[in-house]
């Protein structure tokens, strides 16, 4: 990178609210050339109708040496995408409310092991569905029949942050929480007590099983109780202020709503288009702050909360956890042997961990987390290499090998 071009990416940091400092790759050990193989990499996938465009980012030792924006924000309106374009985040929304529940831990006013019945009482008590066979000659897509036993245990912090809890996580669980569909007007106080009545998939601890949106959204309203604030104004206080992630947030002002990235889905080996009506772009009311996926945000403001936890925790002289604490939330709680889980790919406090790379067939370090967002958003952070990296993507249905593509991309950068 010339001087005179990296005075001008210095000055167009200036447009973000969060910023990581930039540096010259080859200051930190990365090659300047071959980091030009991200473009690469993201160009054969919009040339195969994987994706309409793409931002990727990567840090290293707390340096940022890669930035760029790739293809089309918006296909229709012929519009490049940009580097401070605003993505729903989705799933990736679920290590933030993470680090939430972790602050109040460490505020002492939540524990791994509480019930979560210690803030709300309706999770006492709970059943757990025991699938049986269907009849002879039932249709094939027919409910399969199920009585319930009393759960051994209660459910706690910990298995809901670890996707152990049973709730929300399979066929009989999904099919409740979607007669608990959500209005405009709902409200975590309001939904999340009406998933106490609902049947567990299996005993809590006994498996892996993803809960896509119940078991964040009831840490998003552990956090309201346990703090006495909204999950939102939480979130905004303790966290995004503190770190200067002005652009993120579950509701983008006016100004944002222009940047929001179009999302597409892949079908047929085409692109097409996700109208504003569709069912993925509603899910949640103005005031339904989902710890599960309901925030947007920009590639850099991500960037900087994920450089916050590769630095044990702190940013800018501000410590948001403590050292220990963000080496706990990247310990693998749940080892790749229990039922559910893959091969090499353990998982943590709100974050998948790299157990084993080979036997993930990820090529990252041993011990490097992070997670995924449903359009293709994708994080990680690698401890032992010092690396942040981050792709924001807005395709349902996206081909996820661009994820293991992107990582792949970016440590064949690392020389030093």
């Amino acid at each position: 990178m010339t001087k005179h071009l990296l005075i001008v990416f210095l000055i167009a940091l200036q447009v973000f609210g969060a910023t990581i400092p930039v540096a010259k790759p080859e200051a930190v050990g990365v090659s300047t050339e071959r980091l030009g193989r991200i473009r690469e990499t993201m160009q054969q996938h919009m040339d195969a109708h994987d994706i309409a465009g793409a931002v990727t980012l990567v840090a290293r030792k707390g340096r940022l040496v890669h930035l760029e924006a790739h293809g089309a924000m918006d296909i229709e309106g012929k519009r490049a995408m940009e580097k401070n374009a605003i993505f729903r985040i989705w799933s990736m929304t679920k290590p933030v409310a993470g680090v939430a529940i972790l602050m109040l831990m460490e505020d002492g006013k939540v524990r791994l092991n509480d019930p979560v019945s210690r803030f709300i009482p309706e999770f006492q008590s709970m059943k757990v569905a025991v699938m049986q066979e269907r009849a002879a000659g039932a249709p094939a897509n027919s409910p399969a029949p199920y009585y319930t036993v009393p759960a051994m245990r209660a459910i706690t912090i910990q298995d809901l942050l670890t996707h152990v809890s049973g709730l929300g996580s399979g066929p009989v669980s999904g099919a409740e929480m979607t007669k608990l569909a959500k209005k405009t007007t709902d409200t975590l106080p309001e939904v999340v007590p009406l998933m106490g009545s609902t049947t567990l998939d299996f005993q809590p601890g006994s498996r892996w099983g993803y809960s896509a949106l119940a078991a964040f959204d009831t840490l998003g309203r552990v956090v309201e109780v346990a703090s006495g604030m909204s999950f939102d104004r939480f979130l905004k206080e303790r966290l995004f202020v503190p770190l200067g992630m002005n652009e993120t947030s579950f509701q983008p002002t006016a100004e944002m709503q222009s940047r929001i990235v179009t999302s597409y889905q892949r079908a047929s080996d085409r692109m097409t288009r996700l109208e504003a009506k569709h069912p993925m772009l509603n899910l949640y009311g103005r005031e339904y702050f989902s710890g599960g996926g309901g925030l947007y945000s920009t590639i850099q403001d991500y960037a900087v909360f994920a450089q916050m936890l590769l630095d044990g925790g702190q940013w800018n002289g501000k410590r948001l956890l403590s050292p220990r604490t963000v080496e706990l939330m990247s310990s693998v709680f749940v080892p790749d042997t229990l039922p559910g889980r893959a091969p090499g790919r353990g998982f943590g406090l709100s974050v998948q961990v790299i157990s084993n790379p080979i036997a993930a067939g990820q090529r990252v370090s041993t011990g490097s987390y992070g997670w995924d967002g449903a359009f293709g958003t994708h994080f990680w952070i690698d401890p032992k290499e010092k690396i942040v990296g981050i792709m924001m993507i807005q395709t349902a249905n996206s081909n996820r090998q661009l994820d293991r593509d992107f990582e792949s991309a970016v440590m064949q950068a690392i020389v030093e």
